[in-house]
C-alpha cells in the first residue's frame, strides 16, 4: 500500500538490497520490508545448478561426433557476478528484470564446448569414442583455471560426459569393422582350437607309438634274455654232457683197466694154482690112490665122509648081498642136507 511491501527469500537465495545505489542489507534467506519506488532487490541463486549440454565436434581424422554430458556449478561470489549480469528482481513480481540470469548456463556451456573442441581435435575417432572419462577430467582441470569462469565468480563442481557418439554412417562402419574383427577372432579361436585338437591328437598318437615301441623293445629285451638264458642252459647242458662223456670215458677206461688187471690176476692165480696142482701131482705120483683118498678125507665133514662111504659101497654093489640102513642114519643125513 502506497509502495510499501514485505518480501521473504529462500535459504539458497542470496539477496542484495539496494537503496539510492548503496547496499543497505544483504544475506541468504532474509526477509524485510521495503519501499518499492526507491529500492532495488538483487537475488542471486547460490544453490548448485545442473546444466545438460549436447553438441557436435570434429576429431583429428575429420569425423563428426556428438558429445553429450552435464556440468554442475554454483555461484560463490555474488557481488562479482552482479557486476557483470543483471540479477535485479522485477518489482511487478514477474521474475527478473532482464534475461541475463538465463544467459549464464549458456556461457558455461560455450566454455565447455571450446575446451572439448580443443581436446577432440587431437584425438582420432576411435580414441575419442573411448575418452569419455579422460575428456571430462581434462575439461574439469582446464575450466577451473579459466579466466572467464573466475571473472563471473562461479565454481565448477563437476562435469560428466555421458556419451561421445559418431554419426550413423560412421557408427555402422565401426560396427561392421568391429564385427569383422570379432568374427576374425572367432575364426582364429576356432582355428587355434582345431590346431590344439590336432596337436593333442598328434601327441596322443605319438605317445601310443612310443608306448608300442617301448613295448616292442621290452619284448625284444625279454626275447634276447630268454635266448641268452637258453644259450646259457644249452651251453651248461653241453658242458655237463661233455663232462659226463669224459667221466664215462674215464670210467670205461678205468673199468677196462680193472678188467685187464682182474684178468691178469685171474691168469696169475690160475697159473699159480696150476703150478701148485702140478707140483702136488708130481708129489703124489707113485702113491696108492686109496692112500690119497684117505689123506683127503682127513678133516672132512661127516656127511661128506658118509657120501664117500656110499660111493665105495656103490662101487662094490655086486659083492654086497643086502645092505641095511637105520632110520637114525637117514634122519641125520636129511637133517644135514637141510
Amino acid at each position: 500500500m502506497f509502495g510499501f511491501r514485505f518480501i521473504k527469500f529462500q535459504p539458497n537465495e542470496y539477496v542484495l538490497k539496494y537503496r539510492s545505489g548503496k547496499i543497505v542489507k544483504e544475506g541468504a534467506g532474509i526477509s524485510f520490508n521495503y519501499f518499492a519506488p526507491v529500492t532495488s532487490i538483487v537475488v542471486v541463486p547460490v544453490g548448485s545448478v545442473d546444466v545438460p549440454f549436447i553438441f557436435e565436434e570434429v576429431t583429428s581424422d575429420f569425423q563428426t561426433v556428438t558429445v553429450q554430458g552435464q556440468i554442475n556449478y554454483r555461484i560463490v561470489d555474488q557481488k562479482k557476478i552482479t557486476e557483470l549480469l543483471n540479477y535485479t528482481l522485477d518489482m511487478k513480481g514477474k521474475g527478473y528484470a532482464s534475461d541475463d540470469p538465463q544467459k549464464l548456463p549458456q556461457r558455461v556451456i560455450n566454455i565447455v564446448r571450446v575446451l572439448t573442441k580443443k581436446t577432440l581435435e587431437e584425438l582420432l575417432l576411435e580414441d575419442a569414442i573411448k575418452s569419455s572419462e579422460a575428456l571430462a577430467q581434462g575439461i574439469l582441470n582446464d575450466i577451473k583455471g579459466n579466466a572467464e569462469i573466475n571473472r563471473v565468480g562461479i565454481e565448477i563442481l563437476g562435469i560428466s560426459i555421458l556419451a561421445i557418439l559418431p554419426n550413423k554412417e560412421t557408427s555402422r562402419a565401426l560396427e561392421a569393422q568391429a564385427r569383422e574383427q570379432i568374427l576374425k577372432k572367432a575364426d582364429e579361436a576356432i582355428y587355434e582350437r582345431r590346431n590344439a585338437s590336432i596337436e593333442q591328437e598328434r601327441r596322443v598318437k605319438e605317445n601310443e607309438f612310443n608306448t608300442e615301441i617301448a613295448i616292442e623293445n621290452k619284448k625284444k629285451q625279454v626275447r634276447e634274455t630268454q635266448i641268452e638264458a637258453e644259450r646259457a642252459v644249452q651251453h651248461k647242458q653241453n658242458q655237463l654232457k661233455e663232462e659226463q662223456m669224459q667221466f664215462e670215458t674215464a670210467l670205461e677206461e678205468k673199468r677196462k683197466a680193472l678188467i685187464e688187471l682182474t684178468v691178469e690176476n685171474s691168469k696169475a692165480e690160475a697159473d699159480e694154482k696150476a703150478y701148485e696142482l702140478s707140483v702136488a701131482m708130481k708129489a703124489l705120483e707113485g702113491i696108492n690112490p686109496d692112500v690119497i683118498q684117505s689123506l683127503a678125507s682127513i678133516g672132512m665133514q661127516p656127511n661128506k665122509l658118509i657120501a664117500i662111504a656110499f660111493q665105495e659101497l656103490a662101487g662094490k654093489a655086486g659083492q654086497i648081498g643086502q645092505l641095511n640102513i637105520s632110520p637114525d642114519l637117514l634122519h641125520e643125513l636129511m637133517k644135514e642136507s637141510k
